[in-house]
């Protein structure tokens, strides 16, 4: 049995502007709703010409706050398409807030996602892939089936830390967070975790559905390389997983926008994947989808959980 998912974490605009030490100001109203607005309707129509279902992780005050993500997010549901957690307030620092602070978080982005939709969610991946010992115990408080929130990609971990260090030395730190050097060891492969800690193999009660990355390197096989590698580099990268049970393909909202969508200047400058075209992204992603189910099953993250639940 081999499986294949396709998830996409809607993290809007301003949470960009926070990762790259940016001020949220220079954010109209329409750059803050053009994942949903935008971002949501491509990745619909990517989905339905594939024929396959996926999974959206949705930021719970989003759904709150913007019309169209709510209704966005409904019409998603109803044509099949899984809606997870991807917390409330996508704080990067949420693994810091102490237990009762991250359960009530979850809870909100529960309550937010069963508003708009009529369903509870059941699968969560945390903001900036950063998991705990607390938060691996709201989940389980909650009856989540799965997360899908642990990243061991090493270059993936380097870049960041680079990035984080220079933003702070030209005076502009970004809000995003440096995990434990601990998740570079974190398995490739669907696991079980140890609850307290949730980077290693346990006997937890909620699965972990790592997002992919290659044997060895541990290169992140996601949305923002899958639209800027050259096509050979990338099918190489994506032979060296033919093996893997799942393939956890991981995209983020951006991944199918560009600079002519409304997004401004100095957001583009710093976000180097928002210069290629959307059509361009568009055209790789369709491409990579195809091979993803010529050689797969394309399901959920839920459904994967529950076809590997019994194996792991």
């Amino acid at each position: 049995m081999r499986l294949a998912s396709i998830s996409v974490d809607l993290d809007s605009l301003p949470h960009y502007c926070r990762i790259h030490g940016l001020p949220e100001s220079m954010l109209d109203d329409r750059a803050r709703s053009l994942v949903h607005a935008v971002a949501v309707p491509r990745f619909r129509e990517l989905l339905d010409g594939l024929g396959a279902p996926g999974t959206f992780f949705v930021i719970g005050e989003d759904l709150e706050s913007d019309p169209a993500a709510a209704v966005g997010m409904r019409a998603s549901h109803k044509a099949g398409i899984e809606v997870a957690s991807h917390s409330h307030a996508h704080d990067y620092a949420l693994t810091r807030r102490g237990a009762e602070a991250i359960l009530q978080d979850l809870s909100r982005a529960d309550a937010a996602i069963l508003a708009a939709t009529g369903a509870r969610p059941v699968g969560f991946r945390a903001p900036g892939y950063t998991l705990n010992a607390d938060l691996y115990a709201a989940t389980a408080a909650l009856g989540y089936r799965y997360g899908s929130s642990a990243f061991p990609a090493a270059p993936y971990y380097a870049a960041k830390a680079a990035v984080m260090g220079a933003l702070s030395v030209l005076g502009r730190p970004s809000r995003s967070v440096l995990d434990t050097p601990r998740v570079l060891l974190a398995p490739r492969a669907p696991y079980r975790p140890d609850p307290a800690q949730p980077y290693r193999r346990g006997e937890g009660t909620v699965l972990e559905l790592p997002m992919t990355v290659t044997p060895a390197l541990r290169f992140p096989l996601i949305g923002t390389f899958a639209t800027t590698l050259p096509r050979a580099s990338l099918r190489q990268l994506w032979r060296t997983c033919r093996r893997d049970t799942l393939f956890n393909f991981e995209l983020h909202g951006v991944d199918v926008l560009d600079a002519s969508d409304g997004i401004p200047p100095e957001l583009v400058r710093q976000q180097r994947d928002l210069r290629v075209s959307a059509s361009q992204k568009m055209a790789r992603l369709r491409e990579v989808f195809g091979w993803l189910k010529a050689d797969r099953e394309v399901v959920t993250l839920r459904d994967a959980a529950g076809r590997l639940s019994a194996t792991v």
